[in-house]
């Protein structure tokens, strides 16, 4: 069995206590929404991240990138399924384009870590982007070609062709809205707005274009 980090075992404690639950729906596909899953470590960060981009419809947390049919939670940070953690977003490609979700993406995550962020040790929290389409993968490349140029270190963040996408269980949706004492526990105590500044600077926390 893995050992857990201080700040990772404090979230492993938290999923444990009684907490708000709520329904969540994925945004209905039309033709003004577009869709793009990214994986940057702890989902409830990430969308908390994409919920302040202008032009985001919703968000949910979820898992991709993996083999294993409808994982649960317990089954995807154990190890074993392939799976990300990964947050959904479905925006109006008329108010925020998938170029300046890259960019926030980056600006939210560590390019240099290798099958972690922050505290969250493990390939589920890896950082990855699936596009789900040829397009996507061009802009997604060429943003990494980017990211590579501006570091002097390998840019570990995997491109890997969109296949499923698996919501989460509802208590993990909004967690950072419904439960806000403990995700700022967790969020503090696991370095990430520290890490974030120190390998970003003013542009960490990034929630749109330059």
């Amino acid at each position: 069995m893995r050992a857990l980090s201080f700040p990772a075992f404090c979230r492993m404690t938290l999923l444990a206590l009684p907490a708000a639950i709520g329904t969540f729906g994925l945004a209905q596909a039309d033709e003004e929404t577009a869709s793009a899953v990214f994986a940057g470590g702890c989902f409830w960060c990430m969308e908390e991240a994409y919920d302040k981009v202008e032009g985001v419809r919703a968000t949910t947390s979820g898992y991709s990138g993996g083999h294993t049919e409808d994982p649960t939670y317990d089954q995807v940070t154990a190890g074993g399924t392939g799976h990300a953690e990964v947050v959904k977003v479905d925006y109006d490609p008329d108010q925020v384009d998938y170029e300046t979700l890259l960019h926030v993406f980056w600006r939210n995550i560590d390019p240099l870590a290798e099958d972690r962020q922050f505290c969250d040790k493990g390939a589920s929290y890896r950082s990855a982007i699936f596009p789900m389409d040829a397009e996507q993968r061009a802009l997604a490349e060429a943003s990494r070609d980017a990211v590579a140029e501006r570091f002097d270190q390998p840019i570990t963040t995997e491109i890997n062709d969109f296949e499923a996408f698996y919501p989460a269980e509802d208590y993990h949706q909004d967690y950072y809205l419904e439960n806000q004492v403990r995700y700022r526990f967790y969020k503090s105590g696991c370095g990430r707005v520290d890490r974030l500044e120190e390998v970003w600077g003013d542009e960490a926390g990034a929630n749109s274009a330059p």
